[in-house]
């Protein structure tokens, strides 16, 4: 069966219907402009060139202002993503050749339905059971009512709390890896997303976590948010190495709960991204579950 969904970072496309959503809210493209998506997607990780788009998409016998309506669906593609021309994290352009997909992508299976029910005509000794059966859900129900008098103080799930991950710094002076800082925290944002959705919320795109360091209130982020707890992130130079060091702090005391420090070649900037993002979130997610279910944290340790 052919995969018609992909997830990549914070967004689902369905390629059937060209319906694109971010955290599950739709957001609107046009029908050529979803296209020339599903084309990228079908072809992740290659380089698409403009003939291809144009035979995949216009046709041969289309007469039509071609290069003005590529660059326009390509424009429309990087609005709907927030991506950048300039550092882009979804659509890389290859000067005067054609266009790459380049998010980590998954295919998503599409939902099974389940086959609707057949009216079935019920006999004397069914509807006997079904009797019995009421009966014995009402005996259970009054003892739990009697349970609930003796014991009214019934314990509610713990609500979920909200974490806010802000964008991590390029501290290695090197402008070209902001690239890298960029995509690790969308990468990061999926991963705890993805982690434990029932016991924390993940905020990742509020423009408030965008702003730059020395402008940076982490009061106001906690309180705006209403954010429990901050990631901070940093990427740094340590030798041949690339360094991330990612902070999980708690609000509003801004006590370290945790400090995760990475110490890695950078040879895919893709693998890269994953690779510690995924490490991130895998010593992130038990505390804030912990902290969800009313746990005190201890202080993280010395990195």
């Amino acid at each position: 069966m052919e995969l018609r969904r992909f997830r990549f970072g914070l967004f689902v496309f369905d390629t059937s219907s060209g319906e694109l959503k971010r955290e599950g809210a739709p957001i609107r493209l046009q029908a050529q402009p979803a296209r020339v998506l599903s084309h990228l997607l079908s072809r992740a990780g290659e380089v698409v060139t403009r003939e291809e788009l144009h035979q995949a998409i216009w046709g041969e016998e289309t007469f039509v202002d071609f290069e003005r309506g590529l660059n326009v669906c390509i424009a429309q593609i990087r609005s709907a993503l927030g991506d950048d021309s300039v550092s882009p994290r979804y659509v890389r352009t290859i000067p005067r050749h054609g266009y790459q997909f380049i998010a980590p992508l998954e295919r998503l299976a599409d939902s099974i339905q389940e086959p609707a029910s057949q009216p079935v005509v019920l006999r004397r000794h069914t509807w006997r059971i079904i009797a019995l059966s009421s009966a014995a859900l009402l005996i259970v129900a009054v003892a739990v009512a009697i349970g609930l008098r003796w014991n009214p103080v019934a314990k509610s799930p713990p609500a979920p709390v909200t974490v806010a991950v802000v964008r991590f710094d390029n501290e290695t002076g090197d402008p070209s890896l902001t690239r890298l800082s960029d995509g690790l925290t969308d990468t990061l944002v999926e991963q705890l997303t993805r982690s434990d959705p029932d016991r924390f919320r993940v905020i990742g795109n509020a423009a408030l976590l965008r702003v730059p360091r020395d402008q940076r209130d982490l009061g106001a982020i906690a309180s705006t948010l209403h954010a429990q707890f901050i990631v901070l992130g940093q990427v740094q130079r340590s030798g041949s190495q690339t360094r991330v060091l990612a902070h999980l702090i708690r609000m509003p005391d801004q006590t370290h709960v945790w400090v995760v420090r990475v110490d890695k070649l950078l040879d895919d900037t893709l693998a890269y991204q994953s690779s510690v993002a995924q490490q991130i979130a895998s010593e992130f997610s038990p505390r804030l579950a912990a902290a969800a279910a009313g746990k005190n944290l201890s202080p993280a340790p010395n990195h």
